[in-house]
């Protein structure tokens, strides 16, 4: 009877609404409260998403809940946290003006394709821990982390908004909670099971989402609360699903978030510095003014001709370069980064060809062109390095038997005879030789790792012998030769430094996937 009264009470209850606000469809509901879509009926036509909480529904808790909800946002403006604009309240309802998230929520997102790519997870995770370092960095823990409480600003190329801060609290060092929060496929086992608990179950629900992003599913999908305490403790490690290839930055991260004690946990600092959620090179507005200091100094170094330096700081630029890409807008200015970033990564490409060549040629590899660098993207000047014009490249030069470049091979190759007769009585030295005879064999097969191995041998079993070497010609042309094989393995390593460092800007593929994949998306909720 009491139950029917309780129904009966409700329906009298007016509909929610608000005078300055036109409300069109319901977006979702839970326990306290309703979420609609509404747009304002005065000027500017804003779209906004509006909570309606039913004050006759809340008990205590649920109300220091909502004050605390209203508390942090009304004080926690981040890109990638939720704005509340207003809260209003009536005889029925408190009412909650928050930014519309047109894409839904992420749990929505994971649903409708299965598994996400590795680089669109990547995106996603640092947009969050950005406004999780925010959170932090104010002392706020979250407590209710899930896909469900992270919103998709639209439907095509989103960003992550934190949502729903019910359950957050402010935490401070050392400080514990003994109070159930959160939503239990994505607690941390220490909620589950002990009920003491701090900052760091956020870590813990991190990692859920993180392995439901790449894999489609959560760790510990249950069908009872009973069975996901017993899979949460079980003592078997959590498993990468088979079929799935991931990165070894992403299995590493994923295995540290989902420590099942939290002192093995890692850590908020440890997160926050992780290659995988690499926040240094989180699109933003700050990613271009980077990148175009770093291509500055690259050309400097260019201009005087270290070129190891350059390459490395053209590549680094690059790293900068897609997210500033990832971040612009507009596709005219997309495109025209894009060539920019082309030409720079030809000229590091141009740069490690001639350190190869020049391994071989020392004497005649011409040095390579600069003689127009583009400008920098930003529209001012950068410096260009100099006009850097062939040296000895006369065709006829090169065919000549008394061309510098001959007769130092033949002075070098009269100089290794004589030594190897004078190094005929030593069984060392005579091993050095054969060294240094094995690492010319597989520089010549282009096998640079094994060749500096051999070098590097040949001059530590040197440097020990010659100290004890007797003056004379022997003496004098092992410590020539040993300066020259210094200066060819010291070419060897800068040329492996640089050779595997990428110049290749993937983020038009990567832009290209993701358009398509939102697209299939849109059709999927169409349908």
């Amino acid at each position: 009877m009491a139950t029917n009264n309780l129904s009966t009470n409700q329906e009298l209850i007016a509909k929610p609404s608000l005078p300055q606000y036109v409300f069109t469809e319901k977006l979702g509901s839970g326990t306290y409260a309703t979420v609609f879509k509404a747009y304002r009926k005065c000027g500017e036509r804003e779209v906004v998403a509006v909570k309606c909480v039913l004050k006759s529904s809340l008990n205590k808790a649920s109300t220091e809940n909502l004050l605390t909800e209203i508390e942090l946002l009304k004080a926690l403006k981040h890109e990638h946290i939720v704005i509340l604009k207003d809260f209003q309240w009536d005889t029925n309802y408190i009412y909650l003006i928050m930014e519309y998230c047109s894409g839904g929520d992420l749990s929505r997102f994971i649903r409708s394709k299965r598994a996400l790519p590795e680089h669109m997870v990547k995106r996603f995770l640092q947009q969050i821990a950005s406004a999780m370092k925010f959170l932090w960095d104010n002392n706020v823990a979250h407590m209710d982390l899930k896909p469900q409480n992270i919103l998709l600003t639209s439907e095509s190329s989103p960003q992550i908004k934190l949502a729903d801060f019910g359950f957050a609290k402010n935490l401070f060092d050392g400080d514990r909670v003994y109070v159930m929060r959160g939503s239990p496929l994505y607690m941390a086992p220490e909620i589950i099971c002990r009920g003491v608990y701090d900052n760091r179950v956020d870590l813990w629900s991190i990692g859920v989402i993180l392995y439901e992003c790449l894999f489609g599913k959560a760790p510990f999908a249950s069908k009872s609360f009973k069975e996901l305490g017993e899979k949460i403790w079980d003592q078997k490690p959590i498993e990468i699903p088979p079929g799935f290839n991931i990165s070894d930055n992403a299995r590493d991260l994923i295995l540290r978030l989902l420590q099942r004690v939290p002192a093995r946990r890692i850590t908020f600092e440890e997160f926050f510095a992780h290659p995988f959620v690499d926040m240094e090179h989180i699109p933003s507005k700050d990613s271009l003014p980077k990148a175009i200091a770093l291509i500055d100094r690259a050309v400097k170094k260019d201009e005087e001709g270290d070129y190891k330096a350059a390459v490395k700081l053209y590549c680094e630029a690059l790293d900068f370069f897609m997210p500033a890409i990832h971040y612009e807008k507009s596709l005219e200015k997309k495109k025209a980064l894009r060539l920019k970033v082309k030409e720079y990564m030809d000229r590091a490409e141009t740069l490690k060809q001639f350190m190869k060549k020049e391994l071989h040629n020392p004497s005649t590899s011409p040095k390579p062109r600069a003689d127009s660098l583009p400008k920098t993207p930003a529209g001012s000047s950068s410096p260009t390095a100099p006009s850097l014009t062939n040296q000895d490249s006369s065709p006829v030069a090169n065919k000549c038997d008394s061309s510098p470049k001959t007769l130092l091979d033949r002075s070098t190759s009269c100089d290794i005879s004589e030594l190897k007769s004078l190094c005929s009585d030593s069984q060392e030295l005579s091993a050095i030789l054969k060294l240094v005879s094995a690492a010319e064999f597989e520089e010549q097969k282009e096998d640079f790792e094994n060749c500096l191995h051999h070098y590097e041998l040949a001059l530590g079993g040197l440097l020990k012998l010659l100290p004890g070497e007797p003056k004379g010609r022997r003496k004098e042309l092992l410590n020539s030769q040993a300066t020259k094989w210094m200066e060819k393995a010291e070419k060897i390593k800068s040329y492996l430094d640089v050779r595997n460092l990428n110049t290749q800007d993937t983020s038009a593929q990567e832009e290209l996937a993701e358009t398509s994949y939102f697209n299939e998306w849109k059709q999927c909720c169409i349908q």
